[in-house]
């Protein structure tokens, strides 16, 4: 079947990421791509954005966007980049600022944003039979296609896909604002319930209400936001809506991701020459001051350092795992509370913990590259891409049995030797050693290490997989 999608995202890979959000926008494209779909993307045009990508777009014009009681200066900018064609939606207003998240006016910002995917429609050299929207930013796509365009011949057959990321980030906002906005006096939804004009407004409620399909990031996540407690009040909605939403689990790029081509570490590898998985990780204890000893087991960690990713769970047993034997190297930043007390921490034990601060990209993958264990005791993970990167590395995952980490781990087995990792349930931080421990001693008997290290490593977690099931949910649709 012929398909044409159009992704509509906040953010997208290589352009602008801050987050999941931005590889899945910016990856999944490419597989569907290759599937046999006409898949575009549509993008805020940000100041943040780099210099090298802005001068590759081409202006192809403007329209203006009905916004309230006034019309906003939209630019139309394109840009072909690997086979796929981006869309930029451009206004200095709402986008011309440092950051792309966490103003006072992302309500307004948004609205424009999702008002003017629809209104340059009938200007591209491209007619999609899906709307594709990902996350809040995007979720009053589907209310303003019934509300004001679908009774157009330009917009009949249009059908919509919400993919909710993470359910804690909702986009809700003070009163009235987007009945405003959005012009919905002057139709029946100003009052549906499920739109609460009355009470604070949500993007992310006003998609899941109104888009034909929903998707959510895993299985098991979905299991948890249908219920009260894990839908943060929209489980009833989601609930009723438990017939039309799909769990599918994000993949990851593996052109970006290949020990065997990636530039970023020093010394690239395979299945076939795990040896030189141990010379990254030699180098990078070095670099990071730790003891250069191959036999010490290192464990990774790339995350934002915030208490759902489980940091809690490290900090309050940062003796006790130290004390194993261990080296630990973090990176990322978050709170402050974590930020500082790894610091401190690392100033305590500085030949074996290293705290990095800030982020960068290259550092990133040489972890993944140099670790024995990657670490992840989340208390929530929708999807998680961080334990899918280690796998693809030879780093074997130690997770928490939640969304899902645990649809992509697969505890190890020690009677039929199968599975790529390990896991615990409980949120505490003795479950988390106990696991430690098991991968230690795991790790002590060579020979079953390294076939844990093989099965890891072909464990296919690529885009292939995941892009095929939302093709399933898009011919539902047509």
């Amino acid at each position: 079947m012929l398909r044409s999608v159009l992704i509509v995202a906040a953010e997208a890979v290589p352009f602008i990421k801050t987050g999941g959000l931005g590889d899945v926008a910016g990856s999944l494209p490419k597989e569907l791509k290759k599937q046999g779909t006409d898949a575009r993307i549509v993008l805020p045009k940000y100041h943040d954005i780099p210099k090298y990508w802005q001068e590759k777009m081409t202006f192809l014009g403007h329209i203006t966007v009905p916004l309230g009681w006034r019309r906003q200066y939209c630019g139309l900018f394109m840009l072909e980049e690997a086979q796929i064609t981006y869309y930029f939606l451009d206004n200095e207003y709402y986008f011309k600022r440092r950051g792309i998240y966490g103003f006072g006016d992302d309500a307004e910002r948004f609205a424009f944003f999702c008002r003017a995917v629809l209104e340059v429609l009938p200007k591209l050299s491209f007619k999609p039979d899906i709307l594709h929207c990902h996350d809040w930013h995007t979720g009053v796509v589907p209310v303003l296609l019934k509300a004001h365009y679908q009774q157009q011949p330009e917009y009949e057959h249009l059908k919509t896909v919400l993919t909710i990321h993470n359910i804690c980030y909702q986009g809700v906002f003070e009163k009235n604002l987007l009945a405003d906005l959005l012009d919905l006096d002057k139709t029946q939804y100003l009052d549906h319930p499920d739109l609460n004009f009355y009470g604070n407004t949500n993007f992310l409620k006003a998609g899941i209400a109104f888009a034909d399909l929903l998707t959510t990031v895993s299985p098991s996540y979905l299991e948890e936001i249908v219920t009260g407690r894990g839908g943060l009040a929209l489980g009833e909605l989601l609930s009723s809506r438990r017939q039309e939403l799909h769990g599918i689990v994000n993949g990851i790029d593996y052109e970006m991701y290949n020990p065997a081509t990636d530039k970023a570490i020093d010394v690239q590898y395979t299945t076939q020459s795990p040896e030189h998985k141990i010379t990254n990780k030699r180098n990078l204890q070095q670099k990071l001051g730790l003891i250069v000893d191959s036999d010490i087991p290192l464990i990774g960690m790339v995350s934002r350092l915030v208490g759902e990713k489980g940091f809690e769970l490290v900090a309050a047993g940062i003796e006790r795992l130290l004390g194993l034997g261990v080296e630990l190297v973090i990176l990322g930043t978050g709170e402050e509370r974590y930020e500082n007390f790894f610091r401190s921490t690392a100033d305590h034990y500085p030949k074996q913990l290293s705290a990095n601060i800030y982020f960068d990209n290259v550092l990133a993958h040489q972890i993944y590259a140099a670790s024995d264990i990657y670490l992840m005791p989340s208390l929530n993970e929708p999807c998680g891409l961080s334990q899918l990167i280690a796998l693809r590395y030879g780093t074997i995952p130690i997770v928490r049995e939640t969304g899902g980490l645990k649809d992509t781990i697969t505890p190890y087995n020690e009677y039929t030797g199968e599975g790529n990792g390990l896991s615990f349930t409980s949120y505490t931080s003795e479950a988390m050693l106990k696991a430690i421990n098991q991968a230690l001693s795991l790790r002590r008997e060579r020979t079953v290490w390294l076939e844990m290290v093989e099965s890891a490593m072909e464990t296919d977690n690529s885009w292939g997989r995941s892009a095929n099931q939302y093709l399933k949910v898009y011919d539902r649709l047509l």
